[in-house]
């Protein structure tokens, strides 16, 4: 009787570590998340307040957004009253787009923009900047953080 639950214990034990063997060696298999911190500049002379309009990428410092790439806002500003509040597209070219969302606070000029997936080489891409007017009223910084999921791909 002992050696029938010896030999239990013993089989059970060289089943979980053959389990966790396995998790370990997936785990180590899949490729880390991209991650990090996020800078990117932009500056809005273009930018009429109207929905369609754009404002354009002056630094970065994530490779993906390129200087020259555009902010499309969907909705006008001042809908509701004193803020933008709009759907966005940061196209970058080529079929590089991050999809999200921009929320600013005209009397503050602090806001916050969301981005939760995207195409081509935004295919993931998740992030979350706060917005602030530049110091030299030149633009507007987005300080925040971003990852990559894995899509599928």
């Amino acid at each position: 009787m002992k050696t029938i639950h010896t030999q239990t214990l013993f089989a059970r034990a060289l089943v979980a570590g053959f389990i966790a063997l396995t998790l370990s060696l997936r785990a180590e298999a899949a490729p880390p998340a991209r991650k990090g911190s996020l800078k990117v500049t932009k500056e809005c002379s273009e930018n009429t307040g109207a929905a369609g309009s754009f404002c354009t990428i002056t630094s970065s410092n994530l490779a993906e957004i390129k200087v020259g790439s555009k902010v499309f806002y969907d909705q006008p500003a001042g809908i509701p009253t004193g803020l933008l509040d709009s759907a966005v597209v940061l196209d970058a070219g080529d079929g590089n787009r991050a999809l999200g969302r921009c929320t600013l606070d005209f009397a503050t000029t602090l806001g916050l923009c969301t981005f939760s997936d995207g195409t081509g080489q935004f295919a993931g891409f998740h992030a979350r900047v706060d917005v602030s007017l530049l110091p030299d009223s030149s633009g507007f910084l987005w300080s925040g953080t971003y990852f990559f999921t894995e899509t599928g791909r």
